[in-house]
Parts: structure tokens; sequence; C-alpha cells
């Protein structure tokens, strides 16, 4: 699994930093979460390919997650593109979108699907047979919500010392890494834990975009293996977090050790301050695992 931060600092963007994007490499899909202003250029920075991403998906309609999403639809067009798209986001960004290509009159290349939601419990977005997407219901001054991504569990592997001793045919290796025992000719059952090891774990990754602190949120991230919770401002400014519907790092750091996280990446900060070195800090008095999430970076977990 592995994460790019494409911009995550708030508000506007700077010479130097980027509104909220990244892109999620999770068993070989790429999905690209938030698009704020420059995210196509953040792209090309990154060397991610254009025509690896299928799937966007939007926390919100606030413009620092969301300005860049039309430029990057149009020069995906530009770009000969015919694999088809889909977004993923709150309701009214079809509409936002599709008459800004009317206006422009530049429809797409290629099919372009709009999974527009509204549930204020948490839901499945999508689902194939490596991945599952859900959503997770925040609190901030707009509908917002934040993506649980999920990896399957994959095939047990194959104990190619165990098979060979029970003398077992090639035609069950596949039955025996989905989890089937294997009768041998004389009827005797070989169990699966015979004959198998257990699958590498499942990861999973859940992007908390802005909101304030809320817990209602933790039984859905419950034991994630890397939780980005936005951290807007640090302790000083707490009142100006509860004001705006926004976190502190520290909170941020709190629900990441109430959840049993294993990795907490911070971001989303107010560029009222000059470095965010701070953060972490602060976050570090409540949680151990934190990281630092900034524009360029790459995380492999």
């Amino acid at each position: 699994m592995k994460l790019t931060i494409l911009g995550c600092y708030a508000a506007t963007p700077r010479t130097f930093t980027n509104p909220t994007s990244q892109v999620l490499e999770i068993k070989s899909r790429l999905f690209l979460i938030d698009c704020g202003e420059g995210t196509q250029v953040q792209l090309r920075k990154n060397k991610i390919k254009f025509s690896k991403i299928n799937h966007i998906f939007i926390s919100h309609l606030h413009g620092d997650h969301l300005y860049g999403l039309i430029g990057t639809i149009s020069t995906f067009s530009l770009l000969g593109r015919t694999t088809d798209l889909h977004v993923y986001g709150p309701k009214g960004v079809k509409e936002l979108i599709l008459l800004q290509l009317k206006l422009t009159e530049s429809w797409t290349t290629y099919n372009l699907f709009f999974h527009e939601l509204e549930s204020k419990e948490s839901e499945i977005v999508f689902e194939d047979q490596k991945v599952i997407v859900k959503t997770i219901p925040l609190k901030h001054r707009v509908y917002t919500n934040g993506f649980l991504f999920q990896e399957k569990p994959g095939d047990r592997k194959l104990n190619v010392d165990a098979v060979q001793n029970y003398n077992i045919h090639t035609a069950y290796y596949q039955k025996i890494k989905n989890g089937g025992n294997i009768m041998l000719d004389d009827g005797t059952v070989i169990e699966n834990e015979k004959l198998s090891f257990d699958p590498i774990a499942p990861m999973s990754y859940a992007f908390c975009s802005d909101t304030v602190y809320h817990e209602a949120i933790i039984p859905i991230i419950e034991n994630v293996d890397v939780l980005y919770h936005e951290s807007t401002f640090l302790e000083s400014e707490a009142i100006l977090a509860e004001k705006t519907l926004h976190s502190t790092a520290k909170e941020a750091a709190t629900i990441a050790l109430k959840a049993n996280a294993k990795q907490l990446i911070l971001g989303h900060y107010s560029t009222r301050y000059e470095g965010i070195e701070r953060f972490k800090e602060e976050a570090e008095t409540v949680f151990s695992n934190v990281l630092l999430g900034n524009d360029g970076v790459s995380f492999e977990f």
C-alpha cells in the first residue's frame, strides 16, 4: 500500500504548498482522493500516470478539495482518454461538473459516471474482487465524508512441502489456496491448515478530511492500519478549530489512539503557521506513531 500526498494544506494554494489531494495505491488500484487546485500539476511532478486513475473520491464541496476536478476531467479528454471514469462525492458534484462541461463545450471523450452521496451513515461506495471502500461520515460546515479503503483477504499461501508429502495433484492447488480441505483417495480428509499458510494480513487506510473532533467515526475506523486525519490547528488555536469545525493535531491524535490505529498521518495544516513540526510534537503527546504529511511525500506500508 502506497500513499502519495499531492497537497495537504488548508484554504488557498501558495507557490510552495497545495490544497488537499492524494493518491492511494492499494492492491494495484490507484484512487485519487480529493482534487484541490493544482492536482494535475502535482500528478505530473510525482510521475503518476493519469490513465491509471479510474476512480476519484471527493470528500466535500469546498474549493480547496474540489477546484482541481474540472481541470483534471478536461485534461483526461485532451489526452485522448477512452476508459470510464467514476467520481464519488456529495450530491451536487454532478451538476457542478456537467454545467462547466456544457458551458465550455468540453464534453469528455470517455464515459463519466457520478456516484452522488447523501447518506449520513457509513455505506459501501465501491467494491471489486480486491478492495472495498466505505464512507466515514464527518462533521463539518457542509456535508462531508471521509473514506475507508480496505483490502480484501488474499488467497492462502500453499505449503509446497505439505502438498507434495500428501502427493496432492496440482489440480487441487487453487482449492487449497481458497481455503478448502482435500480428500485423499483413501477417504482421509486433510484440513486446509495443514496444507497452507495464512495469507498476508489485509491492510486498511482511512482518509478523514475536514471535520471537527468527532468520536462517532471511531467504530468505523477501529484498528485501521493507517489514518490520515486533518489537523488544521495547533492547541493555541483550539477555539478556532471548534468555531470552524476543524480539528487540532492533538485531537487527531486522540482519535487515532481511541480507534487503535497503527499509524497516524497529519495534514490540512492552516497556512498561518511558519512550519509544521509543532503539529507532530503536539500529536505525539497523545499518540506515538505520527507522520507529517507534506506535498510530494510518499509513504509505503
